[in-house]
């Protein structure tokens, strides 16, 4: 079985000028992120708008990405859902296709009990053959599954292997790396905890910033994973800002702005998401000139 470790990056969704998948970007996005280095694929999640996609689409980008991806590196696909049937659903359609694993995002409309939540994520465990990797992302959710929690529904479902931990606690995180390494396998999902996280002993990320700057966040991790932590650092110096900026304001419409400025351009979010202001435009691409300043650009 697959380990999930390393730069996994949350895909971005390409769409063309009338709101539908740009498969032709999505192709391209995917050989992009390959050629970077990352160590596997994560589409259909928050950074993929998922939530703006039906449940045809859902499977369709599915489809395009492992078709692209062509086993070059393991494909971990969003299944969470409103429902535990669907999430179910798409889990099988996901395994079917050959998803390395699934990341499951708890109901986001009711703000379920832990307990109600511990159900969820084990019927979806119980239903599929690989690992499940649990989305904690309270902002979204209104529930935040602490260590305990997680290592509770690893007990009775061993599929329950790992935890995508965007909750920006660190406390949470560091207890969840430190105290039940033993039982799952800590992912940092929040941006500007990335070295943090990596130097306390994080097996990886999931970020969506790897699509602005896959090749400086592998080279973050390989230098950590090899104790050269200046190195590290230096990269992270570089890096930061990006992290910064885009939990400064509207993720995706950051993202996907940013990789207008680059060249890279994916389409605009779904709407209702906007895009960026004028401010917000100038304000990254002076980042990336800052960056291509001192090393050879954001995406070198």
């Amino acid at each position: 079985m697959t380990e999930l470790r390393g730069v996994l990056a949350a895909v971005a969704t390409p769409f063309d000028a009338d709101q539908r998948i740009d498969e032709a970007r999505l192709r391209r996005l995917i050989d992009n992120l390959l050629d970077q280095g990352v160590h596997g694929l994560v589409p259909g999640g928050s950074t993929g708008e998922f939530a703006a996609l039906t449940p045809d689409e859902r499977r369709r980008l599915l489809e395009i990405v492992i078709d692209q991806n062509a086993g070059r590196a393991p494909v971990i696909a969003h299944t969470g859902a409103i429902t535990t049937a669907e999430a179910i659903a798409l889990s099988e359609h996901a395994v079917g296709l050959g998803s390395a694993a699934v990341l499951v995002l708890p109901p986001y409309k009711d703000r379920l009990s832990i307990a109600e939540t511990a159900g969820y994520f084990r019927a979806i465990a119980d239903s599929v053959p690989v690992p499940v990797v649990v989305y904690n992302l309270p902002l979204a959710t209104g529930v935040n599954l602490t260590p305990e929690d997680i290592a509770g529904m690893a007990a009775q479902s061993p599929n329950i292997r790992y935890v995508k931990d965007t909750s920006g606690d660190y406390h949470q995180l560091t207890r969840a790396i430190h105290d039940y390494g033993d039982v799952f396998t800590t992912l940092v999902g929040w941006d500007t905890m990335l070295l943090a996280a990596l130097v306390e002993g994080a097996a990886g990320c999931i970020l969506g910033a790897t699509n602005l700057a896959a090749r400086p966040l592998v080279q973050l991790y390989d230098a950590v994973q090899a104790g050269e932590l200046a190195e590290a650092r230096r990269q992270w110096t570089r890096l930061y800002p990006v992290m910064r900026f885009l939990l400064s304001g509207g993720y995706v419409g950051g993202l996907k702005g940013a990789l207008a400025v680059l060249g890279e351009p994916v389409g605009a979010p779904r709407a209702p998401v906007s895009g960026l202001t004028p401010e917000r435009e100038a304000e990254i691409a002076a980042i990336f000139e800052t960056l291509r300043a001192s090393a050879g650009g954001a995406q070198a």
